[in-house]
């Protein structure tokens, strides 16, 4: 019995130790009750999900960016597994392309992952009407983005800030790719854990 105890103890204490060691999410959501969009007199916020309760198992964004969850690992590690269409008829196009835009001053390329975009959204959402899929066809500038226009139409509004620069801008100029579209296997998606990317430090990117 005596043994039984001390083995109990042992295990408790391991697992106090390793709950120590394990890194606390620093993630905060604000109660429905706070976010200054739901009613907090409103029946509504009793019955509808806390974000916290939501979005807590989901893997971590930023601390403070968006909605704090990285939506596309999510989705790549099977986390959420969303319905691809509500009718059968209903075609499901998914594109594997990487389109490198190189006229970006002295800001690193932009490297437009189709892959990410087209496991969320059908082609239509974008073409013809926001991207024209001609290369040169699309005159976007950071101007018109913030304006809402282009890149600006989600990024902002329901997909990662337009102050995630990095994002975005992932292509060192001391990488030796050219513009446009890029040969498979596409660059596969990686968490971004530094709000500066490494390879961007290396050659003084100030992003």
């Amino acid at each position: 019995m005596r043994l039984l105890t001390g083995a109990l103890l042992m295990l408790l204490g391991l697992a106090t130790a390793w709950a120590a060691t394990e890194p606390k999410d620093p993630r905060v959501w604000l109660q429905l009750q706070q976010d200054g969009i739901h009613d907090p007199e409103g029946p509504g916020v009793t019955v509808l999900q806390q974000p916290e309760e939501a979005l807590k198992e989901m893997p971590p964004d930023f601390q403070g960016v968006g909605n704090q969850v990285d939506w596309v690992r999510a989705l790549n590690q099977g986390v959420i597994q969303p319905i691809d269409n509500l009718y059968e008829a209903t075609e499901v196009r998914r594109l594997d392309l990487d389109i490198i835009m190189p006229n970006t001053g002295e800001m690193p390329r932009v490297r437009f992952p189709h892959k990410a975009h087209t496991d969320w959204l059908d082609c239509s959402n974008c073409h013809d009407k926001i991207f024209v899929p001609k290369a040169g066809g699309n005159p976007t500038n950071m101007f018109v983005i913030l304006a809402g226009e282009y890149c600006g139409r989600c990024h902002g509004a329901v997909s990662f800030p337009l102050t995630e620069c990095r994002r975005c801008h992932s292509v060192a100029w001391s990488e030796p790719v050219k513009g446009g579209p890029q040969p498979l296997p596409s660059r596969v998606y990686e968490p971004v854990t530094e709000q500066v990317d490494p390879r961007l430090k290396q050659q003084g990117g100030n992003q």
